[in-house]
């Protein structure tokens, strides 16, 4: 099972949620991948997460998750003991996302999107200040992230699988050639 979590005012709809989504039912595993749209409470959004995989052993579960999607990932995949691949993903999301605080709209959509103070304190409640394993993390940063710096990503997840693209973008447009490399992570068989 893949539990894929978007980054911040982003959707299910992004591009890599539906890259992911789609060659998942390519393989014919369309049921083995949940995306969640996530509300803009990081206590929320935990809550939905582990209420979406609360019955899945961690040996059969992956999260993917992009930008704060990653943060997410992070905390979760520490609790629950199960693999993760992040995706250009949020190190100190709190630092970042303070300039944020009001109400917007989301990337996909016209819908509203309000990212409130005390979600900051959220924020900090899911730090992990060191990952624990870090066999069970695949990291894919992107050089040319116009959001986030790179390095931190890869001192965060140092001694996990690292892929570094040279250049790119914060959304890893070319993502569809990473898929495959993505899912055999997760365990999940790439045929042709």
């Amino acid at each position: 099972m893949i539990l894929y979590l978007h980054g911040f005012r982003s959707s299910p709809t992004s591009m890599k949620a539906r890259v992911v989504g789609e060659r998942m039912a390519a393989l014919g595993l369309a049921g083995q991948v949940i995306s969640p749209q996530l509300p803009a409470s990081p206590k929320l959004a935990i809550e939905l997460a582990l209420a979406a995989v609360k019955d899945v052993p961690a040996e059969e579960l992956s999260i993917v998750g992009s930008s704060l999607g990653g943060y997410y990932a992070t905390w979760l995949a520490e609790r629950l003991g199960c693999k993760a691949v992040l995706l250009n993903p949020a190190i100190v999301p709190r630092v970042n996302l303070d300039q944020h605080v009001g109400v917007t709209t989301q990337y996909h959509s016209d819908e509203p999107f309000e990212f409130k103070r005390e979600y900051i304190d959220e924020l900090r409640a899911l730090e992990v200040a060191q990952i624990s394993k870090p066999e069970r993390y695949f990291l894919i940063a992107a050089t040319g992230d116009e959001v986030l710096d790179y390095r931190d990503m890869l001192a965060h997840y140092a001694g996990a699988r690292q892929h570094l693209i040279q250049g790119s973008d914060h959304a890893i447009s070319e993502f569809p050639q990473y898929v495959d490399e993505v899912l055999a992570f997760c365990g999940v068989e790439a045929r042709a």
